[in-house]
């Protein structure tokens, strides 16, 4: 950890925060989701840079140590694509493997139909290839209970109001706690989100408390104004790109406990094939015990996941 670097890039008028490891023409880009950031992948990026490629896991727009934009509630899933492009023409990169988490698999995705010419594979983990707008799932969005949490956030004020009775530290812990589940979070008409984890709840065993320390100090700099705008208040948005395909190679990694894997339609659409549709040159891999931070709860199988197919892909 204490040979990763740190430095900050512009991006359409945005100081954004980079961390990066290693050298040479082989690049990987790291893209975190929520309620991670770029240290959410420093497993990962020691290993690849071991492995022989240059790692760069950076902070989207308001998020960790990069600066918010001007009106973070107008953010959308295009300005963190721009960010994406703005940190390989700052640092001089032609073309870079990507690998993304979350909602960073939306963005992954976008970039890869918008901007082929610079991805050479696209790895992802926690969520399968889809676009904002949940192209192909949209047939099911109705199944969704109206207490599930993506739904409560995407209200305007409401999850504010939520997380505005605790201290960031705790929502984080709350919210890590809550995603480690096997089960997606569902409240009651009567309840907010974040009682459904108890505050004295214990972590899970793979993070420690100085990455929570970590986590927490990271989102009291940035907040959560961004965070709550992309993902949540911008997600079921379309950004027209349905028709698009992705030509790079794919891999998906999904843990057989991840929450996830219970949103509507989502496995059948993974084990049916139907995502071979978006990107035809896929391969998917689920981890058995794995959950949504399968690359922190089993980072040495899916460090082996990763550099293994990046080996076989690199040109």
């Amino acid at each position: 950890m204490e040979k990763i670097q740190h430095n900050h890039v512009q991006a359409k008028g945005l100081k954004l925060h980079v961390a990066q490891i290693g050298t040479g023409p082989k690049v990987v880009v790291f893209l975190h989701g929520f309620p991670e950031i770029w240290y959410s992948w420093r497993h990962q990026m020691v290993a690849v840079a071991n492995a022989g490629y240059r790692a760069i896991s950076i902070d989207f727009r308001g998020y960790g140590l990069s600066e918010h934009p001007s009106e973070p509630e107008k953010a959308t899933f295009n300005d963190f694509v721009d960010d994406v492009v703005a940190v390989l023409d700052s640092l001089g990169i032609t073309k870079a493997h990507l690998v993304a988490k979350d909602f960073g698999a939306f963005v992954a995705a976008m970039v890869g139909i918008l901007h082929p010419d610079r991805v050479s594979t696209i790895i992802l983990l926690g969520v399968p290839f889809l676009l904002p707008g949940l192209s192909p799932l949209q047939s099911q969005l109705h199944l969704i209970p109206p207490g599930f949490y993506m739904l409560r956030w995407m209200v305007p004020g409401g999850a504010e109001a939520d997380f505005g009775r605790f201290d960031t530290k705790t929502v984080i812990r709350k919210v890590y706690i809550m995603f480690s589940g096997s089960l997606p979070p569902v409240a009651t008409d009567n309840q907010e989100i974040m009682d459904l984890v108890d505050s004295s709840a214990p972590f899970p065993p793979w993070l420690s408390e100085e990455d929570f320390a970590e986590y927490g100090s990271l989102y009291e700099k940035s907040g959560f104004r961004t965070a709550l705008q992309v993902p949540y208040r911008t997600m079921m948005l379309p950004c027209g790109l349905d028709d698009g395909k992705i030509r790079a190679p794919g891999l998906v990694i999904m843990g057989e406990q991840d929450y996830i894997m219970k949103f509507p339609g989502l496995e059948d659409y993974i084990r049916s094939g139907k995502v071979k549709e978006f990107v035809p040159n896929l391969d998917v891999t689920f981890l058995a015990q794995g959950t949504h931070f399968v690359q922190e709860q089993l980072p040495e199988e899916v460090n082996h996941l990763i550099i293994s197919f990046l080996n076989k892909h690199c040109e």
